[in-house]
């Protein structure tokens, strides 16, 4: 059997807007040509795609499964048959939704939204906070970008390494820590704070103290790395924080960073996106922005304790 793939933007369309009319509307075709259409695509999927609701028809389980990856075909069909122009980037017009942790916003919104209103003054981004729990919101299209500590794992998202962090203790001025040396001991004795957008009292230095046959009291935690660093500046509470990512927060709320007496690995900064956008010029001018603001900060001061790594080209997850 010979698939028409023109039956793809048509399920695109039909999934999208949700009705027949819609889409019709949508493909610049008649309604009862879109609902012929609808009924080819029924025969050829097995499937009934959209059934009456009452007034409304809704996608069935294999619409909503198959839904993103009908939406990137047609994108990437779109991609491959359209010709390639020149990005405009005082001309470009457009809103790019960002979501990351709030120290990485925090650290680099201030580069990223001089050099994007400087180079594209049309552009505005929505920078919205990471999500309490996994979402599947850069394949749905709900987000452009995700830039954060953990790396995706889904095969249909890109990834790079845009920098490396290494963690500190963040405490009050003249907190009792600060005074002499930080050892080990001193610090699994003090009262502890976590950063938790899900409300966790562990995290991985609970693993390496145990490893060593300590533990420590964490008496709270924080959902985003500013609030943990405003209860810090007004406790004997120690928090571990990103010691570049955090830099800006630290010197404005006045507190004082020490060495965590503690191997742990470095934390990674990712940005993230769905393959939908490897050939969309200004999606990857975006990313290279996010590449450029992320250098700054960790160039800003002390660049040889960044454990920056050149970034890497993007890969797979």
């Amino acid at each position: 059997m010979q698939l028409d793939l023109n039956l793809l933007s048509a399920l695109d369309a039909l999934l999208e807007e949700g009705s027949v009319a819609g889409a019709a509307a949508r493909m610049h075709v008649s309604a009862p040509a879109m609902s012929r259409t609808l009924g080819r695509l029924r025969r050829a999927t097995g499937d009934q795609i959209l059934v009456r609701t009452g007034w409304t028809m809704t996608p069935t389980p294999h619409a909503i499964a198959v839904r993103s990856e009908v939406h990137a075909l047609v994108q990437q069909a779109n991609a491959v048959l359209s010709p390639q122009r020149p990005l405009d980037l005082e001309q470009l017009e457009r809103t790019f939704t960002l979501q990351c942790h709030d120290a990485i916003g925090t650290a680099i919104g201030p580069a990223l939204l001089a050099i994007v209103q400087a180079q594209a003054p049309g552009v505005a981004l929505r920078l919205l906070a990471e999500a309490a729990t996994d979402t599947n919101d850069l394949r749905h299209g709900q987000v452009d970008l995700e830039i954060g500590a953990a790396a995706p794992s889904q095969p249909e998202i890109r990834h790079e390494t845009i920098g490396e962090d290494r963690l500190v203790l963040a405490v009050r001025s003249g907190h009792p820590l600060a005074s002499g040396k930080a050892d080990l001991a001193r610090y699994a004795r003090a009262q502890h704070l976590t950063v938790s957008r899900r409300g966790r009292l562990s995290d991985p230095v609970d693993k390496a103290l145990a490893a060593l046959g300590l533990r420590r009291r964490v008496v709270a935690s924080a959902p985003t790395s500013t609030a943990a660093l405003l209860l810090v500046r007004q406790s004997d509470l120690v928090v571990v924080v990103p010691e570049q990512m955090c830099r800006s927060a630290v010197i404005a709320l006045g507190l004082q960073t020490l060495p965590l007496p503690l191997k742990m690995t470095a934390v990674p900064v990712h940005q993230a996106w769905h393959q939908r956008y490897d050939t969309d010029n200004a999606h990857s001018w975006l990313r290279a922005q996010v590449r450029e603001a992320t250098r700054t900060v960790f160039d800003a001061d002390h660049p040889a304790r960044s454990g920056v790594r050149k970034p890497r080209a993007p890969r797979t997850s």
